[in-house]
């Protein structure tokens, strides 16, 4: 294993106990998705910024938030920790969800959403990028009604800064999602075929890389599932390295986590550590054009399916916030050029009974 992956893997292992120790209640889940967020970004955890961090989110929320649910309030805490100002990042991102929910229902995905869209530097969430979003979700929901849903709202928004034409984005993701589709799940290919649609190759080949890198996995003799992993899989398939290499480098983690007493034995725990190696080995790929893409749809994937596992549906939608799919760095400088005319969907009367200061 190479140096810099070895160390990678230290500091997971690391991070994530810094953080269990830090939100010790919260579902264990969850610990992976905050480490790896720390690990992208080449930051060690410590449990009490994040616990600090936490004391931002409670300062400047009501009791009964949003945005202290146990789904995604470790998340959050750890986005925060990685700034040197979590106020000034906390205040952005309360504003750009009350933009956001005068387009979208107010839920926990919408306010990671709000956290991730505050670490486009150079760009602005404004009203217009919002109605923008918000019709790219019309069109998603068109498209397929059955398997669309509100995580897909984040995608949307995402998608909305990625500098491409309204009139490209459809056809992108159908295209790729109707390649996908025989190959695994539907809700997961179309989760993939969003995170592809940030890529301005051709469907053709975005989605011939990631089954062949999915092929090469499988023929590595690595348990790789067809839902929920299908997302990370795919935001990896969008760095630019040869897959024998990476499939390598996923091997290598894999077998790592497998030496720790993380991961159990049975199918599914096999398929969760192979998507945590991915993740790790997408880290490796951080300061690139894609590797925000990678980050946030890791944790959204891992976010999402955990809190639909159980459920009996055959609607499996892989989105996992967090940690990770933010638009790609070098695109989001451009100008959106959609003058799209959308409608406004009124936030839920509920949301503003449950929010004091938020």
């Amino acid at each position: 294993m190479k140096p810099e992956l070895e160390k990678l893997c230290t500091e997971y292992i690391a991070n994530r106990d810094a953080v269990k120790k830090a939100f010790r209640w919260d579902k264990s889940e969850l610990f992976a998705v905050c480490a790896n967020i720390f690990c992208a970004n080449g930051q060690a955890a410590d449990a009490d910024r994040l616990k600090e961090c936490f004391g931002v989110i409670k300062k400047n929320t009501g009791a009964f938030s949003r945005f202290r649910s146990r789904k995604i309030r470790s998340i959050l805490s750890a986005m925060l920790a990685l700034g040197e100002n979590p106020e000034e990042r906390m205040a952005l991102a309360n504003d750009y969800y009350r933009m956001l929910k005068r387009q979208f229902k107010g839920t926990e995905y919408l306010v990671l959403t709000a956290f991730l869209l505050t670490d486009l530097a150079d760009r602005s969430l404004t009203e217009e990028t919002a109605a923008r979003g918000r019709e790219i979700y019309r069109r998603m929901n068109r498209q397929h009604r059955m398997l669309t849903d509100k995580t897909d709202s984040v995608f949307a928004m995402l998608l909305a800064f990625s500098g491409r034409p309204d009139d490209e984005l459809p056809d992108d993701i159908e295209a790729c999602y109707r390649v996908l589709k025989a190959r695994v799940s539907g809700g997961a290919a179309q989760t993939a075929a969003q995170v592809l649609a940030v890529s301005t190759d051709t469907p053709e080949e975005k989605t011939q890389r990631v089954l062949d890198l999915y092929d090469a996995l499988k023929e590595a003799g690595i348990k790789y599932g067809r839902s929920s992993e299908v997302a990370p899989l795919a935001a990896l398939s969008l760095a630019d390295a040869p897959i024998p290499e990476v499939v390598e480098e996923i091997r290598e983690v894999d077998e790592f986590l497998g030496t720790t007493k993380l991961y159990g034995t049975k199918d599914d725990d096999l398929a969760q550590r192979a998507m945590h190696a991915v993740m790790i080995v997408s880290d490796q790929y951080a300061g690139t054009s894609q590797v925000n893409v990678t980050v946030m749809t890791n944790t959204l994937d891992m976010l999402i399916s955990k809190a639909q596992a159980g459920r009996v549906s055959f609607v499996i939608h892989a989105v996992e916030a967090v940690a990770k799919f933010l638009i790609d760095s070098g695109k989001s400088s451009d100008k959106t050029d959609s003058s799209t005319e959308t409608e406004t969907q009124p936030a839920d009367t509920a949301d503003k009974t449950e929010e004091k200061k938020d």
